[in-house]
C-alpha cells in the first residue's frame, strides 16, 4: 500500500535522495512497510527535477550527492517550496555541518550511521508539523486516522491494527462514501500483485468489521452488492455480508 500528497488527501509521499543505492533501498522498504509512498533520487539533478515535477510531502536529503550536492539541493527546495519539510540524512556529523544544514532551511539532521525507529520517529514529527497537518487526520463521522501518528480512535476509543488492517482503512476513508471494488484495494491499498478471486479482500474486511464496527450500533463499513466495499454513506441490503 502507498501512504498523492496528504494536502489533496492522498498517500503521504516521502523523496529519499540517496546516491548509496543499497541504503536507498533500505530505506525505501523500511517506509513503505509503513504505509508511505516513497519515490527515489540519486543525484542532486534528478531530486530537484522531482521536486518541481511532484507533490511531496516530505524530503530526506543526503548532502554527499552527484551532479548537484545537498547543499544546493536544499537551497532549491527552499526557493521552490519553503514549507516543504526537509530531512537531512547524512554522514556529515560535524557540528558545522548541522548548524549550516539547519540554517540554510533544513527542518531537521540525522546523521549516519542510524536507527530506522529514530529515521520513522523523525518523519512522524516532522508530519505532525507539516502545513498539511490536517489532512493527514482522516475522519469519517466518529472515526479518526491519523496517518503520521499510526493511530486509529472510534468516538475517542484508540483501536489497534494491524499495517495491512491500517492500509486498508486509510484506503476506505481516503474514499469514503464512494465504493470501492476488491481488485482497487488489492492494487492501491496493498500494491499486492495476487489473484483478485482469492479471498484476501473479504478476510482482512472481516477484520476489520470486528474492530472497527462490532462495539458500535452504527455500521460504517458496508459491502456494495456486486461492487465491493464502502465505508460511511448509506448501508445497502447486504451490508453485514
Amino acid at each position: 500500500m502507498e501512504k498523492q500528497s496528504a494536502a489533496r488527501g492522498e498517500p503521504i509521499r516521502i523523496l529519499v535522495v540517496e546516491d548509496d543505492r543499497p541504503l536507498a533501498n533500505f530505506v525505501k522498504q523500511a517506509l513503505e512497510s509503513e504505509q508511505y509512498a516513497v519515490d527515489l533520487a540519486r543525484n542532486g539533478e534528478d531530486a530537484q527535477s522531482l521536486v518541481g515535477e511532484a507533490n511531496f510531502d516530505l524530503v530526506i536529503l543526503d548532502l554527499g550527492l552527484p551532479k548537484i550536492d545537498g547543499w544546493e539541493v536544499l537551497i532549491h527546495i527552499r526557493n521552490q517550496k519553503p514549507s516543504l519539510p526537509v530531512l537531512i540524512l547524512t554522514g556529515r556529523a560535524e557540528v558545522e555541518d548541522r548548524v549550516k544544514g539547519l540554517d540554510l532551511g533544513a527542518d531537521d539532521y540525522l546523521a549516519k550511521p542510524f536507527s530506522l525507529s529514530e529515521l520513522s520517529a523523525r518523519v512522524r514529527a516532522l508530519l505532525r508539523r507539516s502545513p498539511n497537518r490536517l489532512n493527514i487526520v482522516l475522519r469519517v463521522e466518529d472515526l479518526e486516522l491519523d496517518r503520521a501518528e499510526r493511530v486509529v480512535k472510534r468516538a475517542g476509543r484508540r483501536i489497534d491494527l494491524t499495517p495491512h488492517e491500517f492500509a486498508l482503512l486509510e484506503y476506505l476513508m481516503r474514499n469514503a462514501g464512494r465504493p470501492v471494488t476488491r481488485a482497487m484495494i488489492i492494487e492501491h491499498a496493498w500494491n499486492f500483485s495476487i489473484d483478485t478471486l482469492t479471498n484476501v479482500v473479504e478476510v482482512y474486511i472481516n477484520y476489520l468489521r470486528k474492530k472497527v464496527d462490532q462495539d458500535f450500533e452504527r455500521k460504517l463499513i458496508h459491502t456494495i452488492r456486486s461492487v465491493g466495499y464502502q465505508l460511511g454513506g448509506d448501508e445497502e441490503p447486504d451490508a453485514t455480508a
